[in-house]
């Protein structure tokens, strides 16, 4: 497993500062990129965006959309610049329509991880159209399962509506088999429906593979279901409402084996290497 470094050339050039040791402080990774973030300048320039990525110092990614290229040229791409995808993002209906179409495709990235990020529902997400979920993500990852790779679900706020005692997320992660699914953590998506990173990590445990680091911009109200944010409202990681030093060590405890930063700002360039940066350095 290769863990995250920041190279020189990058830490001077775009932070333009002294050489910073890769993770002086507790957290250890390792740390990819969600190439989602960069999805602007990717539709403009994949070759160039992709040498970005590597200029930043990223070895692992996650994959998504391949931006008119075929997976191939996509992988051949990402191999050119010593990116390796970890895990990939798919449409929920092909995960419940033909998940071994998607498992084709995920072989040719050599994947470990195939998921999604969003559940279609009408309404409020709830016990019915979770459990139809939880078949679903049964069902494929009883496929990948053969090609070995896991199934996973992102987590995106709106399953956290209150059912019974807990709440509709609290079902799915009943409903889904451990040996088959898997969760991807996405902080901000957490704590924007009032949600508690750690003590989830703490519940969950190893049934947490996977971690999107991302931030909330102060004074942002949560405690919303909707799945939904201003992009503008993620801020650079340690500048916003998470306590990532708690996050972070609860994360680790708790298993996690592979961290993915997210920006989905429009300021994304500029904010990765504030967010590199404070993952060196955060202690706790």
């Amino acid at each position: 497993m290769k863990f995250f470094t920041l190279s020189l050339a990058a830490s001077v050039a775009l932070l333009g500062l002294q050489t910073i040791p890769a993770f002086a402080g507790s957290y250890q990774g390792p740390t990819g990129l969600q190439l989602y973030s960069l999805r602007a300048d990717f539709a403009k320039d994949v070759p160039g965006t992709m040498k970005f990525v590597k200029d930043l110092g990223f070895h692992e990614v996650e994959v998504g959309n391949t931006y008119k290229l075929t997976p191939v040229e996509f992988k051949k791409l990402l191999d050119a610049n010593n990116l390796k995808p970890i895990a990939g993002h798919f449409p929920y209906d092909r995960l419940r329509n033909d998940p071994e179409g998607v498992a084709q495709e995920a072989k040719v990235y050599g994947l470990k991880y195939v998921g999604c990020a969003w559940i279609p529902h009408k309404g409020n997400f709830d016990e019915a159209q979770c459990r139809a979920a939880a078949e679903v993500f049964n069902k494929a990852g009883a496929v990948f399962a053969k090609h070995g790779m896991k199934c996973f679900y992102h987590v995106h706020g709106y399953e956290f509506r209150p059912l019974g005692d807990g709440t509709v997320f609290d079902l799915l992660m009943a409903q889904t088999d451990p040996k088959l699914v898997t969760f991807e953590m996405d902080i901000l998506w957490v704590m924007f429906p009032g949600q508690c990173p750690v003590k989830l990590f703490e519940k969950y445990g190893k049934r947490w593979e996977l971690v999107h680091l991302k931030d909330l911009k102060k004074g942002v109200k949560t405690g919303e279901h909707t799945g939904h944010t201003d992009v503008t409202n993620d801020v650079p990681l340690g500048s916003g409402q998470m306590d990532y030093s708690a996050i972070l060590k609860a994360a680790q405890k708790a298993g996690v084996k592979y961290y993915f930063i997210e920006d989905e700002s429009p300021s994304v360039r500029e904010q990765l290497p504030q967010s590199l940066k404070f993952l060196q350095q955060v202690k706790w």
